[in-house]
C-alpha cells in the first residue's frame, strides 16, 4: 500500500488530474484490490476507455508504463499468470487493473468478487533473463516461473472447523504504523475530515511490537466496500489495499 502520509496527516492535499498519471517508483509496485474484467458494453458505454481482446490474455495498468512485467495471482487458489502490460487503458479507480475474460478463467476468479494481487517484475529479474522465455501479451506465461510470491494478509483469526463454509470478507487496510498514537491520531482526523464515513468501522489492530494497522470493515461485496474507499481516497491516500480473510 502505497500512500503519502506527510500529505494527509499534516496538509490533506489531494490533486486532482484528469490525464493518466505515470507511476515513477523505485521499489517494485505491489497492490491487492479487485480486478476489472473487461466487457464490450463499457467500452461501449464509455466506462473504459479503449479495447482488448477478451478471448486472450491481456492486461492493462493505468499507471504502470506500457510493457512492464506484472504477476497477477488469485490468492484463494494461488494461481498466477506474468503477463505484460499492453498500453493504458483508463478505468475506474476502485480497481487495481483491467484484465481480459481469459485472464479471469485462467485464474479461476469468482467475478463476484475478483480479488487479486499484484507484483511488478523488473526486467533485471534473473527468472526472465535465464529462465523464463519471452510471450507476446496474448499468450500465456507458466506460473511455475520461479518469481517472489507476495502473500495476502490473514486480517481476521482463523476459524475452526474446516467443513464449514466460510463467507468471503472484504477489508481495508489504510496504513501500517510503529505507533499506536499516530494509528489513533490517523483515525480521529478521518472521523473529523470525512464525516461520511461511519467510524465505527475502523479497526486497530496491533499485530506486533512493532506494527499496528488500520483496517476498516469488514464488507461482504464489491459494492459495499466501494463508497467508503471513494470516500477514504478523497482524504488523501494515493493507494489503499483490499485483502480478504482467508
Amino acid at each position: 500500500m502505497r500512500f503519502k502520509i506527510i500529505i494527509f496527516l499534516l496538509t490533506l492535499t489531494v490533486a486532482c488530474a484528469p490525464q493518466l498519471t505515470t507511476l515513477n517508483q523505485k521499489e517494485p509496485y505491489v497492490a491487492n484490490g479487485f480486478a476489472y474484467i473487461y466487457n464490450v458494453s463499457d467500452f461501449n458505454n464509455k466506462i473504459i476507455k479503449g479495447k482488448m481482446n477478451n478471448e486472450i490474455l491481456q492486461i492493462s495498468h493505468q499507471n504502470l508504463k506500457t510493457g512492464t512485467f506484472l504477476k497477477i495471482s488469485n490468492p484463494k487458489n494461488k494461481k498466477s499468470l506474468i503477463l505484460k502490460n499492453i498500453k493504458r487503458i483508463r478505468y475506474p479507480d476502485f480497481y487495481k487493473i483491467l484484465i481480459t475474460g481469459a485472464v479471469a478463467k485462467e485464474l479461476k476468479l469468482d467475478a463476484n468478487l475478483p480479488i487479486i494481487e499484484i507484483i511488478e517484475i523488473k526486467k533485471n529479474k534473473s527468472f526472465i533473463a535465464k529462465e523464463a522465455k519471452t510471450y507476446n501479451e496474448e499468450k500465456k506465461i507458466s506460473s511455475k516461473a520461479p518469481v517472489e510470491s507476495i502473500q495476502i494478509s490473514n486480517i481476521s483469526k482463523e476459524k475452526k472447523g474446516k467443513n464449514k463454509k466460510k463467507t468471503d470478507l472484504i477489508y481495508i487496510l489504510l496504513g501500517s504504523f510503529y505507533s499506536l498514537d499516530t494509528a489513533n491520531f490517523l483515525k480521529q482526523r478521518i472521523s473529523k475530515d470525512v464525516p461520511e464515513f461511519n467510524i465505527k468501522k475502523l479497526i486497530i489492530k496491533k499485530k506486533n511490537n512493532k506494527e499496528t494497522l488500520v483496517i476498516s470493515g469488514p464488507y461482504n461485496s464489491i459494492n459495499s466496500v466501494k463508497n467508503d474507499y471513494i470516500l477514504l481516497k478523497t482524504f488523501g491516500f494515493e493507494e489503499l489495499d483490499l485483502y480478504l480473510n482467508e
